[in-house]
C-alpha cells in the first residue's frame, strides 16, 4: 500500500515539474517546424577597386589587384571602376563614368564613411580599405574564402557578336530583395597618359568595368543581353561577370564567363 501512495506522489510531482517547465516565461523553446533554413554555398571573394588614371596614388593598387588576380584566378572576381572625380587635373580617363562615382558613394553611405577617395578597394560589398595596402588584402582575401555565401549563380547560353553578349542565368537559393548586375570587364589596357598626375607615364590596368545593367526585380531563371561599349576594340579579351546583391549592396554570389 506504501509502495503505491509512493508512486502516486511521484508521478504527481513529475507532473508539477513539467507543467511548470513549459509555462515558465524565461525560457523559449523553438520548434524544428518552426526555424528557417538559409541554404548556403562556396565562398566568394568579390574585389571591386574605385581607381583613376588621373590618380598619382593609384598605380599600386592597379598593379595588386592585377596580381590577385592572377594568383587567384578561380577564387577572386577582381574589377576596377573608373572615377570621373579626378578628370579636372588635366587628364580624362577614358574609363571613367560619373555613375561609378555615384556608385561609389553609395558604398560609403553604407560604409559611414564621410566621402569617397581613390585607391578604395569594396570586399564583397561589405568593407572598403586602401586599395594598395598589401598585407590587409591577402588577409581579407583569405577571411572572406572561408565564408559562405547565401547564393550560386549558373550561366548558360552565352553567346556574343560584334555588339553585345547575351546570356541565360539561373540564381540558387534565398532570392529576397536581391538584384542582379551584369558587367562587361576588360581583361587589360595599357595607356600612355600625356597630362595629370601620372603624365608621361603608361599605365596598365585590369578587369576594367566597361559595361554594367542592373536587373531587378529577379526570378531564379532570365535572360538578358548587355551591350559593348564604343571603347570595347573588336579582338580584346574581356569577361561577362554576374554578381547577385541585397538592398545594401552586399554581395551575395558571383559568377564569370569564359574569355569572350
Amino acid at each position: 500500500m506504501l509502495k503505491k501512495i509512493l508512486a502516486t506522489i511521484l508521478v504527481l510531482a513529475s507532473l508539477v515539474f513539467v507543467a511548470f517547465t513549459k509555462t515558465n516565461p524565461g525560457e523559449n523553446t523553438i520548434s524544428d517546424d518552426s526555424k528557417v533554413l538559409i541554404e548556403t554555398f562556396e565562398p566568394i571573394v568579390v574585389l571591386e577597386l574605385f581607381t583613376s588614371q588621373g590618380c598619382s596614388s593609384c598605380p599600386p593598387a592597379d598593379a595588386l589587384l592585377d596580381k590577385v588576380k592572377r594568383e587567384y584566378a578561380d577564387e577572386v572576381y577582381a574589377m576596377s571602376y573608373h572615377v570621373d572625380y579626378w578628370n579636372y587635373i588635366g587628364w580624362e580617363d577614358p574609363f571613367s563614368r560619373p555613375e561609378y562615382a555615384k556608385k561609389q558613394k553609395e558604398y560609403n553611405i553604407q560604409f559611414h564613411n564621410r566621402s569617397n577617395y581613390t585607391p578604395q578597394l569594396v570586399i564583397n560589398g561589405r568593407e572598403h580599405l586602401v586599395g594598395s595596402n598589401t598585407s590587409l588584402l591577402y588577409n581579407k582575401i583569405n577571411e572572406y574564402k572561408k565564408k559562405k555565401v547565401e547564393n550560386k549563380i549558373g550561366l548558360s547560353k552565352i553567346d556574343k557578336d560584334g555588339q553585345s553578349v547575351s546570356f541565360e542565368y539561373e540564381i540558387y537559393g534565398d532570392l529576397r530583395d536581391k538584384e542582379i548586375r551584369a558587367l562587361l570587364v576588360l581583361d587589360q589596357r595599357r595607356t600612355e597618359v600625356r597630362r595629370g598626375e601620372n603624365r608621361n607615364r603608361t599605365l596598365t590596368n585590369s578587369n576594367i568595368v566597361v559595361a554594367e545593367k542592373l536587373i531587378s526585380p529577379i526570378g531564379s531563371k532570365g535572360k538578358d543581353v548587355l551591350l559593348f561599349p564604343k571603347i570595347v576594340e573588336p579582338n580584346e579579351k574581356k569577361y561577362l561577370i554576374v554578381l547577385v546583391q541585397d538592398s545594401n549592396y552586399k554581395i551575395t554570389g558571383a559568377v564569370k564567363s569564359a574569355t569572350l
